[in-house]
């Protein structure tokens, strides 16, 4: 069974828990808004959200050659979250192995953000 965590939506942050997709949370944010696609699933998201709560869990990456972590899956949903001022949010999470990625069903390793 897949671990499932809650996480404080402040450790989405640049330091913390950083999109892979992006160099920065703010350019994230940027090409979302400048993107027609992108800002329609954002403010999808938000109503969504403050109506039934985040139903889909943040997938987020361990890399275990470089102790960090960051959103594998879920940006849009991240942003909007953030946008929003949520509180927390539910995630999975993954390690990334030299010998492949894995979704755990172990604790997720706090340790690495500094907690």
């Amino acid at each position: 069974m897949k671990y499932r965590g809650n996480m404080r939506t402040a450790l989405l942050d640049d330091r913390k828990i950083h999109p892979i997709e992006f160099s920065k949370w703010a350019d994230a944010k940027r090409q979302f808004a400048n993107r027609d696609k992108d800002r329609i699933k954002v403010e999808e998201l938000k109503q969504s959200i403050a109506k039934r709560g985040l139903k889909e869990p943040i997938l987020l990456g361990v890399s275990a050659r470089y102790p960090d972590v960051y959103v594998g899956d879920g940006h849009h949903r991240a942003i909007a979250l953030m946008e929003l001022g949520v509180s927390s949010f539910p995630f999975h999470w993954y390690w990334i192995k030299s010998f492949g990625v894995r979704i755990e069903s172990e604790p997720f390793p706090y340790h690495l953000l500094g907690l």
